[in-house]
């Protein structure tokens, strides 16, 4: 039995069943990647943007902490 080493063309798959798969595909560089790597930015763009808000809230909470031990 041969054993074929061509991702295109496995043994045991039959004819044309399996899609051809382009030398980007192969190294996980497809198409899908751009937009796997658009909803990676879109999710950081949002968890920073949080963390930023948390962030001016608490320091908006310190001045007032700090407004109101200068009154007294």
């Amino acid at each position: 039995m041969t054993v074929s080493k061509n991702i295109n063309n496995p043994v045991g798959m039959g004819g044309g069943q399996r899609k051809k798969l382009s030398r980007a595909e192969r190294q996980n560089n497809g198409p899908h990647r751009n937009l796997d790597r658009q909803s990676a930015a879109d999710q950081k763009a949002e968890l920073v943007r949080k963390m930023r808000e948390k962030a001016a809230a608490a320091e908006g909470a310190a001045q007032a902490a700090g407004d109101d031990t200068a009154q007294n």
